[in-house]
């Protein structure tokens, strides 16, 4: 049996609370340190307030000035017992010191591995470039999906940010080759772009088309003079946030119900209504419609067929003929998807 050993799994590397809490003990016996010196010096030999303070840190400090006042026998054996306490603790704060700043960059490198092992193991997953408005959405409603995402964030902070949650997110520019090889580009199924400059989003389609030839590309636009540049680039679909954004106002003054209604077919998994699409690639004994009985198994509704060559056809005939690259689109509540899925053993999925 082959051994699937991990290291970053196996070695326990210690957090950066131990360290910190390592820390904050230093600082304590360090401040515990001069009490003891000043009480003593203040109650024990009946020197000032300022002179005790004096005595102790010229005694820690070992920076060899003279006694404010001279000191008795157990004076002298008081300050050799501070001078010996004084090396210990020093060397104690020093360590933890040392340890904690070292912390910093190991663990943030133990998370960078750990993280990267597991976009390792990732395929048929969908890369977001950019967490912005645009890309954190997406990513929130893949994530709903039941979709494995992998974030390429150039904003230190938002990176950082998103190291702490369930999303998987590499801190690069999504401009960078490598950047989209450590996201698993190569066995990626998608990529959305959202970065704000049309060039960029450009760049990345190049880059991710060279790399992997077969993968679905969806990209922002903001002009809509660069929507051809990205469709030579080779992107599959542009869309433009602020047009769409405006043609959706103003549906909503035209026709409020009917975009309401079309709002709430497809905008969560979990919605009472839902649109949802059965890939035929399994189904290789199916010529018609008909075949699938689809209506007669789960009580959805065929709404749409798209055929290997991309044309739509809407609300189809049951004698209309399929194919096995084709697509069957159907509109059904919570159950009867449920069914739907059960039936022809799939899972759910957003139009590809």
């Amino acid at each position: 049996m082959k051994n699937n050993h991990n290291p970053f799994r196996t070695k326990k590397t210690p957090s950066r609370d131990y360290f910190s809490g390592s820390l904050k003990t230093s600082m304590l016996s360090v401040l515990g340190l001069l009490l003891t010196g000043v009480i003593g010096y203040r109650f024990f030999f009946q020197h000032g307030w300022v002179d005790a303070v004096f005595m102790t840190i010229i005694t820690v400090g070992t920076v060899g000035f003279g006694e404010v006042v001279p000191l008795t026998s157990a004076g002298k054996v008081f300050t050799s017992f501070l001078i010996l306490l004084s090396l210990v603790v020093f060397a104690y704060a020093l360590t933890n010191l040392s340890a904690y700043l070292v912390s910093l960059y190991s663990f943030e490198d133990f998370k960078i591995k750990k993280m990267q092992q597991q976009i390792n193991k990732l395929s048929g997953h969908v890369i977001v470039c950019g967490y912005g408005r645009n890309g954190r959405e997406a990513a929130a409603t893949l994530a709903d999906y039941g979709k494995s995402v992998v974030v390429i964030e150039a904003d230190k902070d938002t990176a950082h940010q998103l190291q702490g949650t369930k999303t998987m997110c590499i801190e690069a520019n999504a401009t960078d080759d490598v950047a989209l090889q450590n996201a698993g580009i190569s066995r990626a199924s998608h990529l959305i772009t959202t970065l704000p400059s049309d060039t960029d989003n450009v760049f990345i389609a190049l880059s991710a088309r060279q790399l992997n030839p077969s993968i679905n590309i969806c990209s922002r636009a903001s002009e809509e003079a660069n929507v051809k540049k990205l469709k030579i680039a080779g992107v599959n679909h542009v869309i433009m946030p602020d047009k769409i954004g405006g043609s959706h106002l103003a549906a909503m003054v035209v026709s409020p119900d009917l975009v309401e209604f079309l709002d709430n077919l497809a905008t969560s998994p979990t919605g009472a209504m839902l649109v949802q699409e059965i890939l035929l690639a399994k189904h290789t004994d199916v010529h018609f419609l008909s075949d699938l009985m689809i209506k007669e198994k789960t009580g959805c509704t065929v709404i749409g067929y798209k055929s290997e060559a991309g044309e739509y056809t809407i609300n189809p005939e049951t004698n209309t003929p399929v194919n096995k690259k084709g697509r069957i689109i159907v509109l059904g509540n919570s159950a009867q998807i449920e069914r739907l899925h059960r039936e022809f053993g799939t899972s759910q999925q957003i139009n590809q």
